[in-house]
């Protein structure tokens, strides 16, 4: 990591716009002309740089962007797409077909644990749900069947580290693609440098960072952006989760601060994290030494931009985490509201929410209380000031 930062690779691209603008300018059209049908033909089978066929296979903004991520992650190309999961399902369904297998983390975010547990039976595609952090488990699970293994960076919501570097091996041992979301870890981690094929990110989090637009990405091999944008058989062109281009321009203007959010971000939570577990509170939190994974983390990220903005503690009850929510949100210190990566600190009870797609008994089994609080910590410029607010909180409702 410590010759490859993303922020440099983002501050080094330079659009102008059509007419001599520092952003690019927006193609507000669903369809493309040409100046011959040789052209078009050209287009259609993918030969003609340059050429614009229709906004659901690639558009100019479209493309800005997916340069812009895939320069981010240190990958050939990106093809964005309309949501997180509109992301991850063209990516695994590009990657297996009737009667391949999956090796999964078990802990990954609620939607795409459906997607696996639930979706993709319907075209004989299993998955394994393992503990991502016991290479032996994983590797144990893995058949000759297996096409893929799939994994969170850090996992939603119980913060559980990938050690990234060692599946890698593993995919390579078995000839199999490392599929790796890194939404809770953009500029602290790039998985490719160490050794993913495909990285995915729900734009829609910290990388937007003001909470007003869904969105998704996939980075990876030119081939298999290419792949994916097959007119004939690319999950992504078939599928048609497009990004609309003036949400890819938001995007793109948002990507330039991601630097200076992510230190923050990072910082606020380091603070807090450190404050209540010296409380008592149960705390999970990568940049605490008390974290199981604190060490291997440690390593995987580029320490400029720190451990990242989300962690967890443990309320003791469902009751008294929506209590306590509640009454943050009263004194102003954030939303009691999903998803994460917004300026304001937003705080929910995912087996309730975010998890609750994750059947109850399986939730138990991996740890995941119904007390549990995933909180994404805001840019707050006072956190000491936020600390000791929350602190009342607890302290109000007998949970300090």
């Amino acid at each position: 990591m410590s010759t490859f930062n993303p922020a440099d690779q983002i501050q080094d691209l330079q659009y102008f716009g059509e007419f001599g603008g520092v952003n690019p300018s927006i193609s507000d059209s669903s369809t493309y002309t040409f100046l011959s049908a040789k052209t078009m033909f050209d287009t259609f089978e993918g030969n003609a740089e340059g050429c614009y066929l229709y906004s659901r296979h690639s558009s100019p903004m479209n493309l800005y962007l997916g340069q812009a991520l895939a320069a981010m992650e240190g990958t050939e190309a990106a093809n964005v797409a309309a949501s997180g999961m509109g992301a991850i399902t063209p990516v695994l369904l590009q990657l297996c077909g009737s009667g391949d297998h999956i090796v999964s983390s078990r802990t990954i975010y609620g939607g795409t644990y459906a997607f696996l547990k639930n979706f993709t039976p319907k075209f004989n595609i299993a998955t394994t749900f393992v503990d991502i952090t016991k290479l032996d488990v994983v590797e144990a699970a893995i058949t000759p069947n297996t096409k893929v293994l799939y994994c969170e960076t850090v996992s939603n919501p119980l913060l559980e580290v990938a050690d990234i570097k060692s599946l890698a091996q593993l995919a390579k041992k078995y000839n199999l693609k490392l599929v790796v979301d890194n939404t809770f870890s953009p500029l602290s981690v790039a998985p490719v440098q160490l050794g993913a094929d495909v990285v995915i990110h729900s734009l829609t989090k910290f990388i937007n960072g003001s909470s007003d637009t869904v969105g998704g990405v996939i980075c990876g091999t030119q081939q298999f952006i290419d792949d994916l944008r097959n007119v004939n058989n690319g999950a992504s062109m078939l599928l048609g989760p497009t990004m609309d281009s003036l949400r890819s321009a938001s995007i793109l203007k948002n990507l330039r601060t991601l630097h200076i959010r992510m230190k923050q971000h990072s910082h606020n939570a380091m603070y807090l994290s450190q404050k209540f577990e010296q409380d008592g509170l149960k705390v999970v939190y990568p940049g605490l030494e008390s974290h199981p994974s604190h060490s291997l983390y440690k390593g995987m990220i580029n320490s400029e931009y720190g451990f990242g903005g989300m962690m967890t503690i443990d309320a003791g009850s469902l009751d008294q985490a929506n209590a306590l929510m509640e009454l943050m949100q009263n004194k102003n210190l954030g939303y009691l509201a999903v998803s994460l990566g917004f300026y304001k600190t937003l705080f929910s009870a995912p087996g309730t929410s975010t998890s609750s797609e994750i059947p109850f008994e399986e939730q138990k089994e991996m740890g995941l209380t119904d007390g549990l609080i995933r909180m994404s910590i805001g840019l707050d410029n006072d956190i000491e000031r936020t600390y000791q607010m929350m602190k009342a909180c607890m302290k109000e409702l007998g949970i300090l």
